[in-house]
């Protein structure tokens, strides 16, 4: 497959004709398609082209917007299948976890076209008489939106859905190793029929298409979904222009399980939160802090479910964990066990590139768990993102919830407990974004906001109501109609 940028409503290979490569994880030798390997002139044509259409867009009514947005939900209803197993294949994730990826994107698209009739503003008393004081949302103008390959289809999505609703335009900067689920989701945009110019691809490095993308001028707002290194070097570059930011970064997950928990369920939650996704997830869970008194009992649960859980291509149904998304990110985690071994953390299962013959040209690495963790090696404080899970021994509650908030992240959280009053506790004294209680560390309901604290982010939400406040400015507006000069704060006081 040859795929191409998108720009003013054309399909446009890079003007200098360079492409770069996406191949399956679980066989790199697939090449899934070529896509452009865009420079600085193509993203002068994609903000060209966002800023003629916002002039227009912004003027839709909000609900017609809706309505477009709706029809985008609609389609992928249709090709929610095709976008799966496309998805599957381009980034290795497992069938059915891809269905739900395109499923949240189909969610997000219904709840936002929905937004499009409210989009509320407030109206309140004024100081003076005959004068009216209300509030209203206003769009921003051109969003680049850099997203990440783990979700390929809800995190655009999440990003694009209420910037289109609001009246923005974007432009969209996908993941090098997920171009083809980016070129099909676009695609349905385009037979939703939204006007040239209001939604923009570009492919692409981020160190070139990318960096163009933030020092742009005429680019009012970027959204940024990946690390935090990189989150803070687009912070500090969009912090000199005064460019408008949103940056949902990295996390340290934790899942507590108590003594009082439920164990099975406790389990299926580790199980799917350390090792869903092959652990490339913000939300991962990478800790298990468990009490001292269930602790052995819950190591032995989790080390045969662990044992049972099958690798392969995602496009498998039987398939449990599949690939890593590429070679350095193997590389990356099989640096990780090295440091865990040094630090005199002991693995009990995996910590090991997968060499079985059928998957040997895949990058493949068994599900991880470390014994012995403390909470200062560097495995329990850095995101790995792979299947890695490391156990920490704590004797009370108390404890687990400090060893939880030692992180430099806060994004989910996670506690397992019947004790109503511990639940509440951690509610209120778990410093995350999110915090289940008996769930495991995993996403949001589109909505609802999405977002953690520290350095997992700059304090915005995406998804939910929330996302509006990032996507639009607010408005203040009074009409006055006395027919008269009236100073407030100086003509209603005596």
């Amino acid at each position: 497959m040859n795929c191409l940028n998108f720009i003013n409503g054309e399909w446009i290979p890079a003007q200098s004709g360079a492409t770069l490569e996406s191949r399956n994880p679980a066989d790199w030798r697939e090449l899934i398609a070529t896509f452009p390997k865009s420079e600085a002139v193509d993203v002068n044509a994609a903000v060209a082209s966002a800023r003629q259409a916002y002039r227009t867009w912004r003027l839709v009514p909000a609900p017609a917007r809706g309505e477009y947005i709706h029809k985008v939900g609609e389609l992928l209803i249709q090709h929610k299948e095709t976008l799966a197993q496309l998805m599957s294949r381009e980034m290795g994730k497992p069938i059915a976890e891809a269905r739900g990826d395109v499923q949240e994107g189909i969610d997000c698209a219904f709840y936002y076209a929905g937004e499009g009739r409210r989009l509320f503003g407030q109206t309140t008393p004024s100081e003076m008489p005959n004068k009216f004081a209300m509030s209203v949302r206003m769009p921003i103008g051109v969003c680049a939106l850099i997203t990440p390959w783990n979700f390929p289809v809800a995190i655009p999505c999440w990003k694009m859905m209420p910037a289109l609703v609001c009246g923005n335009t974007v432009i969209l900067k996908p993941a090098k190793d997920t171009s083809t689920c980016a070129n099909f989701l676009v695609w349905v945009f385009q037979e939703a029929g939204l006007p040239p110019g209001v939604v923009n691809l570009v492919h692409g490095e981020g160190e070139t298409a990318g960096k163009a993308l933030l020092e742009h001028p005429g680019v009012d707002l970027v959204s940024f979904t990946g690390s935090s290194k990189t989150g803070a070097e687009i912070g500090a570059t969009c912090g000199r222009t005064h460019k408008r930011v949103c940056l949902e970064l990295g996390g340290k997950n934790a899942q507590i399980v108590m003594e009082d928990a439920d164990l099975e369920l406790a389990l299926e939650g580790a199980i799917w939160g350390a090792f869903g996704t092959s652990g490339q997830r913000c939300t991962a869970t990478s800790r298990l802090i468990l009490h001292r008194d269930i602790k052995d009992k819950f190591t032995a649960m989790l080390l045969e479910h662990t044992s049972k859980l099958r690798i392969g291509h995602g496009s498998d149904p039987n398939t449990d964990v599949g690939p890593l998304v590429n070679q350095g990110q193997l590389q990356r985690v099989s640096d990780y066990l090295e440091i865990a071994r040094s630090e005199g953390a002991k693995v009990l299962i995996g910590g090991e590139i997968v060499k079985d013959e059928e998957l040997q040209h895949g990058f493949f690495f068994a599900p991880t768990i470390l014994d012995g963790v403390t909470p200062d090696m560097r495995v329990a404080r850095e995101e790995i993102f792979g299947p890695v899970v490391g156990l920490i021994e704590v004797s009370d509650f108390e404890e687990a919830i400090a060893i939880l908030n030692d992180t430099p992240y806060g994004l989910s959280s996670s506690v397992y407990t019947r004790d109503v009053n511990r639940a509440f506790q951690a509610m209120r004294d778990i410093e995350a974004g999110i915090t289940y209680i008996n769930g495991p560390t995993i996403g949001a309901e589109v909505h609802l906001p999405f977002g953690g604290v520290k350095q997992t982010g700059n304090g915005h939400r995406e998804a939910g109501s929330a996302a509006l406040d990032v996507f639009t400015e607010w408005k203040t507006v009074y009409v006055d109609f006395s027919g008269k000069l009236q100073r407030a704060q100086i003509d209603n006081r005596e």
